[in-house]
């Protein structure tokens, strides 16, 4: 074998070698994200099939770098071998090629870390708030050893690269022009092979990864290449008229219009109902910092990690199956306010300057109030524009006007942003509506030193976090602190003379994704549900009867359910529905833009497609059965596959053209 190889030319011999060294390199780093992430259940023998799908992802991306020094190294000017500029230009071009391969996998490592998701397209509108992303990046991430690291294996790689044509060079043997020309043919051909992937009328696509059954799996044996410049493909993200036509009869028909009602008519004039409060109730809206399901006590985590919140469940109406239309805070914020999915890919809708003008049902609370209190700034994501210029008079308090001092780049502590709401709520004469948006639930986790005496850290085994959802110490300790300035909060609120006239409502701005173990169907993990399920509450003792609703409900549901509770004539024109109105239907639009899916949870069942591929995924949420194939069942997933189209399409509709509008006076 070795005398075969020698007598191949020099170009290949050092080509091979370069594929070698690469694909090593790639296999590292993928067993890196294995042993250093968590696992979610999979022993290494489950993941045999992910392995061999990422070991081909990453042969076509080494064979398109090994096609270009193939091509161009053949050429008499380049040949690393036979012209001394070729051989400076090579080992310039792989060492800049070496440093943005392991910059990809440093940040893409970063990103799964904070994500649980490969590097993709989204990552780009960190670049919008550089200031912000910057800071939150330095006190989370140890960046001076992460780039002292970069630099010394960039240098082992080079140094392993020209290690290589030392000896390919020192051991060259004629070659005669046909051997050349047979080896640069069959070189060719292997490497368009690995491009194109497998033997099939089609190519490998990034998506072949999701038929391996578990988002795990699928982000397991994706590159941060595949899954970055393949996401990218979908920057831009516009409506088609005639899709959004053909399926407003399904619209209609789950949000109970008029059949009469003119095509894309999305306004409902709604009046008070039977069973809402006619005390003109104070809102207190908190969106509550990666607020996950099955992180908290209420589904039974038995690390305890919210008891204050558990308890006051107990005594407000709590919906136990809510989900986030997405995951992201920015996603989360423009679902909670304006009703609608944010389905913009890559980017948010709050950065598109061409959405920033919505109705939201805020305004429909004409003589209250308003005020969005939040720790740290709106400048994150063009939050501010998406308030001020949709919310009438509103009061935006942000990290400069507060007294407290920041803690970190998020901002005040939470528990000085409620403290310092309560005071400001407390000053009021009229009914309020009042946003409060959390922070601390977030890396880089910070507790800060005045609550450090008070509020008492945990320490659980390594084994014990991952058991039950949580990835360190940090992490846990942050989401139980949350809970903390919950308790602080309402312990000051309950002393003031508006407490007794308010509604608080908490609900999640999304869930996180990870390892949901027993505690939840296997949905939960493999299909990311953790991403989106998060708790809501509407809480007002001395206006609400306790309750615990397992009916299926949104986020985009939040504000409908409010101004229903609230006695008040308002226009809906979104993609919400009054949780209590006894009418309305129950289910859950999901969409990732990350992946490219759109799906529902409605009734027992999850049901999904990929945009692009429209290969589908119909699971069960309420066990780890695979679902039956009797009519029933198969007209169920229709029915979800359709109402699935019919919210994707409809929300792309509504970002262009859901106007702000006033409800008529009663």
């Amino acid at each position: 074998m070795k005398q075969f190889i020698r007598r191949l030319p020099a170009l290949v011999r050092w080509i091979l070698s370069i594929g070698v060294i690469f694909f090593l390199l790639f296999t590292v780093m993928r067993l890196g994200l294995y042993l250093f992430f968590n696992k979610q259940g999979y022993s290494f023998g489950q993941l045999t099939d992910a392995f061999f799908l990422g070991a081909r992802f990453d042969l076509r991306i080494i064979s398109l770098l090994l096609l270009i020094l193939l091509i161009l190294g053949s050429t008499p000017w380049l040949h690393p071998f036979k012209s001394s500029f070729g051989k400076k230009w090579w080992n310039v071009l792989f060492s800049i090629f070496t440093l943005l391969i392991l910059f990809f996998f440093v940040v893409d490592y970063a990103h799964y870390a904070y994500l649980v998701q490969r590097l993709n397209a989204s990552v780009l509108n960190y670049l919008e708030d550089a200031g912000i992303s910057t800071s939150m990046v330095w006190q989370s991430y140890p960046v001076i050893r992460l780039l002292l690291g970069l630099v010394i294996v960039t240098w082992f790689i080079v140094w392993l690269i020209r290690r290589s044509w030392r000896r390919i060079q020192a051991s060259e043997q004629p070659v005669s022009k046909r051997s050349r020309i047979s080896a640069f043919v069959v070189c060719f051909l292997i490497f368009g092979f690995f491009l194109f992937g497998k033997f099939s009328q089609y190519p490998l696509r990034w998506s072949d990864a999701f038929a391996l059954g578990s988002d795990y799996k699928a982000n397991l044996s994706l590159n941060p290449f595949e899954s970055f410049f393949n996401t990218l493909k979908f920057r831009g993200n516009k409506f088609d008229k005639k899709k959004v036509e053909e399926l407003f009869p399904v619209i209609k028909q789950y949000y109970n219009l008029d059949p009469n009602t003119a095509a894309l008519n999305f306004e409902r004039m709604i009046a008070p109902r039977p069973g809402s409060i006619t005390s003109k109730p104070n809102i207190v809206l908190v969106i509550c910092e990666s607020f996950s399901g099955y992180k908290s006590s209420m589904w039974g985590n038995p690390l305890g990690t919210t008891p204050f919140f558990d308890n006051m469940t107990k005594n407000g109406i709590f919906f136990d199956r809510c989900f986030t239309p997405t995951y992201g805070t920015a996603r989360g914020v423009w679902a909670t306010l304006t009703g609608m999915p944010d389905v913009e890919m890559p980017k948010t809708a709050s950065r598109n300057p061409a959405a920033v003008d919505q109705h939201i049902i805020i305004n429909d609370f004409s003589d209250y109030e308003k005020f969005y209190l939040i720790g740290g700034s709106t400048s994150w994501a063009n939050m501010r524009g998406l308030l001020t210029n949709n919310i009438s008079k509103l009061n935006l308090i942000e990290q400069d006007d507060w007294d407290a001092p920041k803690i970190d780049v998020w901002g005040i502590s939470d528990k000085n942003l409620f403290l310092e709401s309560n005071k400001l709520l407390a000053k009021q004469h009229k009914p309020f509506f009042a946003v409060i948006q959390t922070a601390d639930n977030h890396r880089p986790y910070t507790i800060p030193e005045e609550d450090q005496q008070e509020f008492k850290k945990i320490d659980v085994p390594q084994d014990s976090l991952r058991k039950y959802g949580f990835e360190s110490l940090p992490e846990v300790n942050a989401f139980r602190y949350t809970d903390y300035c919950f308790q602080k909060f309402m312990e000051a609120a309950s002393k003031e003379k508006y407490y007794d006239n308010t509604i608080f409502v908490f609900v999640g701005d999304h869930g996180i994704p990870g390892n949901a173990g027993t505690m939840f169907p296997d949905a939960w993990t493999e299909q990311r549900l953790t991403s989106e399920h998060v708790p809501l509450l509407f809480y007002a003792p001395k206006l609400l009867q306790p309750r615990r609703i397992s009916h299926i409900c949104s986020q985009m549901d939040v504000l409908p359910t409010i101004a229903g509770l609230s006695n008040i004539n308002y226009v809906n024109s979104s993609l919400g529905k009054d949780l209590l109105d006894t009418t309305s239907h129950h289910f859950a639009f999901i969409f990732d833009p990350d992946n490219s899916m759109a799906g529902i949870v409605k009734g027992d069942y999850f049901y999904r497609s990929q945009l692009k591929t429209k290969k589908e995924e119909f699971v069960s949420v309420v066990n780890n059965q695979a679902p039956g194939n009797d009519s029933a069942t198969v007209a169920q997933k229709e029915q979800m596959r359709l109402l699935s189209q019919a919210i994707y399409e409809s929300a792309k509709y509504l970002l262009l053209n859901n106007k702000k509008k006033v409800a008529g006076t009663p």
